[in-house]
């Protein structure tokens, strides 16, 4: 049996009391370390990071916080070729996707230390500027925005173990609240070796870092009127989140993303020729096989003119069969394996689901796998298709959170747009244009079902970010299925860790208030 991981917790290491829960190498199947969050004294670890994080960090200005965030990012560095190596062994992902999770976490945490540097010696944050209550403006009022003194409870996915918890904890840490993070099991290696780093370099008060694996019972339960909950995660779990009495009742301020079924949209004036065209094509196939599909952004739905449908099917295909799939650690492979046996066989009882409406228009399956057999955790490519999307259910209403697609034909834009807004609120639709107006329009026609537009056109072809990949100056989060939440974008961020009040004065207190203050440049 292999050992527990340590849980960081009540500013000091403690281990489960029972055998805990296994965590595998979903190519190889063999047994990594387990994790168990049993007997451990919950109340008392989140009364800790309250009165003890919490306050040391309050105790601190935004600079010096910000301070504290860079020297994170010198920890991770330092450690970053251990990270790669627990991604592939626990993740299954090949190195350029570990990247993604790894370095993209890293590079987060550095744009919010620079962010936050020059927020400088303020204490606290000015919101708008003052206005006047009375004909004599001695009387004035003055929104301010304070840390709030409760703790940042992360329940995370599995997917992203390095960057799910440092774009959470970037923006947490930065306005001085300390964070509780409980990652999901299957990949808990990572998220708890980093937490070990950066506890181990000292680069923390105690108590602003705490991580606790294996079960979540009880967690919720010790939430507190001033605290927060960000869960990343299914729908399903988010709706009990959402109804447990911390929230019904003592209206902690609660952030969820979920599930979310993002599209992809061609412009109706393209051509199998056109540069927006090849554009979609290469982007759809990066978006299936990034993380095996494993990403809450990845695209879809696919819709393009009715009239480019087989010249697209052709095009994807073309690219994902160049895309070899097995083991990450054989050199030749492009895409690893599904994080473990049970989102395996989710993602092949999704595709199952999705086949009673659609066709099969490309198969990665098909081919042998590289270094690995049929009872890993690999699952290739799979483009499916249907010619009547209109009519389709199921196609609109479950994602497979895997290396799966659906193309969808449309015959006027508006109802591209329709089909699109079916998903019922999403994280991200990206369009693909040589036409400027045509973005423009589309931009605000998806814009109130969707958090972020990412807007492909031939003069950003080496530019862009990608569909799928979240950047911290930009809001991540979407309406209705997706969850309704709101995450990063800048340092907006910081508007969930923080408690905005109206100070009503005389302008003499107020001019006291903004010399400690910063204005929030947004």
């Amino acid at each position: 049996m292999t050992a527990l991981l340590p849980n960081f917790f009540a500013g000091r290491w403690q281990t489960g009391t029972d055998a805990g829960t296994p965590l595998f190498d979903p190519v190889l199947g063999t047994e990594l370390a387990r994790v168990s969050s049993s007997g451990i004294d919950l109340a008392e670890g989140f009364a800790f990071a309250r009165e003890q994080g919490g306050a040391a960090l309050r105790a601190m200005r935004y600079g010096q916080r910000a301070a504290m965030l860079s020297q994170i990012v010198e920890v991770l560095q330092a450690n970053r070729d251990a990270y790669y190596e627990i991604a592939t062994a626990n993740s299954g992902t090949v190195a350029k996707d570990s990247g993604v999770d790894i370095d993209g976490a890293i590079f987060t945490l550095g744009y919010y230390a620079k962010q936050g540097a020059a927020l400088g010696d303020a204490t606290l944050l000015l919101d708008g500027e003052r206005i006047r209550m009375a004909k004599d403006p001695a009387f004035q009022t003055q929104h301010i925005q304070v840390p709030t003194h409760g703790v940042a409870l992360f329940i995370n996915a599995f997917n992203f173990p390095s960057w799910g918890l440092w774009e959470k904890a970037a923006p947490a840490l930065l306005s001085g609240v300390p964070v509780i993070i409980k990652p999901a099991t299957a990949t808990a290696w990572l998220t708890q070796r980093m937490v070990k780093d950066v506890v181990d370099a000292g680069v923390l008060p105690v108590g602003a870092l705490s991580v606790i694996c294996g079960s979540s019972a009880g967690l919720m339960d010790q939430l507190q009127a001033f605290d927060v909950v960000s869960f990343t995660g299914s729908a399903e779990t988010g709706r009990i989140i959402r109804s447990h009495r911390a929230v019904t009742e003592l209206s902690v301020r609660c952030n969820i993303e979920a599930d979310s079924l993002n599209s992809a949209l061609l412009s109706p004036d393209a051509t199998a020729d056109s540069e927006a065209f090849k554009l979609l094509v290469a982007e759809v196939a990066r978006e299936m096989t990034v993380k095996s599909g494993q990403k809450c952004t990845a695209i879809r739905r696919i819709f393009v003119p009715r009239a480019l449908y087989q010249a697209t099917a052709q095009a994807i295909g073309a690219r994902l069969a160049k895309t070899s799939v097995g083991n990450p650690r054989n050199e030749s492979v492009r895409m690893g394996a599904l994080v473990s046996q049970e989102q395996k066989a989710s993602v092949l009882a999704g595709l199952a689901q999705l086949k009673t409406e659609a066709t099969v228009l490309y198969d990665g399956n098909a081919a042998p796998l590289v270094d690995a057999d049929a009872s890993s955790a690999c699952v290739a490519p799979v483009l499916l298709g249907t010619e009547s999307p209109m009519s389709a259910q199921v196609l609109h209403a479950v994602e497979v959170f895997g290396p799966v697609s659906t193309l969808m034909p449309y015959d006027s834009i508006n109802e591209a747009y329709t089909m699109i807004r079916r998903g019922e609120g999403s994280l991200v639709c990206s369009v693909y244009s040589e036409d400027p107006t045509f973005t423009a329009q589309a931009s605000v026609a998806l814009a109130s079902s969707h958090g972020r537009v990412h807007a492909v056109s031939p003069d950003v072809a080496t530019l862009h970010s990608g569909h799928g990949n979240v950047m911290p100056m930009s809001l991540h989060g979407g309406p209705g299925r997706a969850g309704g939440g709101e995450e990063l974008g800048g340092l907006r961020a910081l508007n969930f860790y923080h408690r905005r009040s109206a100070v009503q004065g005389s302008a003499l207190a107020l001019d006291q208030l903004a010399a400690q203050g910063a204005k929030l440049p947004l």
